[in-house]
Parts: C-alpha cells; structure tokens; sequence
C-alpha cells in the first residue's frame, strides 16, 4: 500500500465518527493535468484510466463514506452547461493543474475562476494541486497561486498545494487540508443546527 493510499485511509478513519454521510469531493482539471493519476494514488481500489475524451468523462469512485467525482473536462464551452448541473451539494473541489504546462496557465485559471463563480460552488473549499512537481520544468507552488490570482478567493478557504501524483510526494498534506476543512465544516454546521433548535 503506498503513501498515499494510506493517507486517504487515515483521512476516512477520522472522517468516520465525524458525519454519517458520504462526503462529495470533485475533482476537476483541464486535461492531462494528471488527475487520473492523483485518483490512482488516493484511492484504495483501482481505477480505470479515463482516456482524453473530446467531450467529458465522469468517473466516480466511493471509497469509505467518501465520494470521488473525477471530471475529465474537454475544452467545449457548448458542453459546459450539462457538466455544471453535476456540482451540487459539493463538500469540497479540487482542482489539479499540470505545473510544467506553462503555456496552459491562463486557460487553467479561466476555468478555475468560473467554476469558483458557480452558484453551487459558493463558498466551497478549494484544494489546489500543483501537481508534476517530479519534472524540472515545473513552476512552483508560490508562482501558480499568484498567477491564478488566488489572493482575490477571499469567500472561501483555499490551499494550493505542490505535489507529484507519480510519487505520491504531497499528496497526503493536501488530503490532511481536506480532513480538517470539512470536519471543521461539520462541526460549524452542526452547532448552527443545535441553536436553531432552541
């Protein structure tokens, strides 16, 4: 078992006792950002390689009071409009971006910010891996959260984090963001209801 699969199983062992119901995370990115790769060094059971579709490719995976919802995004704005409809009751988004694709940065960034923008995706969380990180052209974390502008995310939580999925380096400090973010969640949302019932 690598790192990272353990790590996810450390996550979903503390989720347990926290909530009862399946925790909804999605995972967006534009293609070849290497989010079949992070999925297969997260998850515990394998996955089918998702192949570059024209249009998109939904995937999901559940794992442990967890629910994986891995989006292969062809670049078609006509398509877009069917895939948002998917977004509802997200706990949490992450959004993996090929670090070494410089040239892609500010298409990446365009997504991010109107996906930010949707109404179901409202003060969501953001997990941003800057995924590559192994090849030596990768830009740094630090550089990407600039460029995409992230200080201008001030209705949400968000973390940008540097990893590798092919060695798993990281992964598990982004997926330690995740457990602690939605268990704070829940734990605000579940005082908001205990008030609302005196």
């Amino acid at each position: 078992m690598g790192e990272a699969q353990k790590g996810l199983l450390s996550v979903i062992e503390k989720l347990k006792g926290s909530t009862e119901q399946e925790v909804r995370i999605v995972l967006l990115g534009l293609d070849n950002a290497g989010k079949t790769t992070l999925l297969k060094s997260l998850a515990s059971e394998d996955v089918n390689t998702i192949t570059p579709t024209q249009g998109f490719n939904i995937k999901s995976v559940a794992s442990h009071g967890m629910k994986l919802n891995v989006w292969d995004i062809g670049g078609q704005r006509k398509i877009r409009p069917f895939w948002k409809k998917y977004l509802e009751n997200t706990d949490l988004l992450i959004y993996v971006i090929d670090s070494a694709d410089k040239k892609r940065f500010e298409e990446t960034g365009l997504e991010l910010s109107e996906l930010t923008d949707e109404e179901n995706l409202k003060g969501v969380p953001v997990l941003i891996f800057a995924n590559k990180q192994d090849l030596a052209t990768a830009s740094p974390a630090s550089e990407i959260a600039e460029g995409l502008n992230l200080h201008t995310y001030r209705d949400r939580e968000w973390q940008i984090q540097a990893c590798s999925a092919v060695s798993g380096e990281g992964v598990q400090d982004g997926m330690n963001w995740i457990c602690n973010n939605i268990m704070n969640r829940k734990k605000r949302t579940s005082v908001k209801t205990d008030q609302d019932e005196t």
